[in-house]
């Protein structure tokens, strides 16, 4: 091989390893900036997820901080609860009286014998006392409405007030609203707060058939609910000069107000004594004398 063959060769050798080494330099280079795309995309894919999760924590902290928050509130509304209840027992001792407490609602059961005469809605002057007690705690509580609750027994009126109370709607109206007006307008609890009813002999709490059964009957039931139970448009009161707004219909299964479709079945149809909401109660006149 002459020498002129073997530096041609040579060089056709260095070419080849040149461009070999040219051609894989080129895919490595590929090869690295395809990498660093991926690797851009990944470290922002992670940065997205730690956003994500940074959020995700973010809000679950704010979760557990309002579960924190209502869970101090209902502890505080169950110890005011328990602490009405507790003033309403230290203030209302009596055998006549029974004080019960259900789903947010207090219940004060006063029979009638307290309040009133027989037949008669004008207020005696030891309902008068028990009343102010009542509303002597109700002050401590500002922010409850108050259901006041006629009831009566099955017992039809004397024909001699008939002329007053037609039926035992009419009575038991009448016994409520002498409750309200007297807690509003001589113990100075804000109307605003008040509701009258009357149920008539149709929520009886005992048998009837007996004497013992009917005087626990005829009775007034104050209902007061719970902070938890008192929205903006519940239990819309009736005012002492006669207005009065819709009432929110209590949760089923209380002795507070409720809507015709929750009547017991055998309930007279309504009527002008249907006094299931407050608008009827004060349109009732408060009787004087005896019968």
């Amino acid at each position: 091989m002459t020498r002129q063959t073997w530096i041609i060769a040579s060089l056709l050798s260095l070419l080849i390893v040149g461009g070999i080494i040219a051609f894989s330099f080129h895919q490595k280079s590929a090869q690295i900036d395809r990498m660093e795309t991926e690797l851009v995309q990944a470290q922002q894919t992670a940065d997205e997820a730690n956003n994500k999760i940074t959020a995700i924590q973010s809000a679950l902290e704010e979760k557990d901080a309002r579960i924190q928050e209502l869970e101090k509130e209902s502890q505080k509304a169950t110890q005011a609860q328990k602490d009405l209840e507790q003033e309403m027992r230290q203030a209302l001792q009596s055998k006549d009286i029974t004080i019960s407490e259900l789903k947010g609602k207090l219940t004060v059961d006063i029979l009638d014998r307290i309040l009133f005469d027989s037949g008669e809605a004008v207020l005696k002057p030891e309902g008068m006392k028990i009343l102010t007690q009542v509303a002597e705690v109700l002050a401590q509580f500002p922010n409850r409405q108050i259901h006041v609750i006629g009831h009566t027994d099955n017992v039809p009126i004397r024909a001699s007030a008939m002329n007053r109370y037609p039926s035992n709607w009419e009575l038991s109206t009448a016994r409520a609203t002498a409750a309200v007006r007297y807690l509003c307008e001589h113990a100075a609890v804000d109307p605003r707060r008040l509701g009258a009813v009357g149920y008539g002999e149709f929520h009886p709490i005992a048998d009837n058939a007996t004497a013992e059964g009917r005087a626990k009957n005829r009775r007034i039931a104050i209902v007061v609910l719970s902070e938890e139970l008192v929205g903006s448009d519940a239990a819309k009161p009736v005012s002492s000069t006669g207005d009065s707004t819709p009432a929110q219909s209590p949760p089923a299964g209380s002795d507070s107000p409720a809507s015709p479709e929750a009547q017991p079945q055998g309930m007279p149809p309504a009527s002008t004594h249907d006094t299931n909401t407050p608008t009827a109660t004060n349109r009732v006149s408060m009787p004087e004398g005896s019968l």
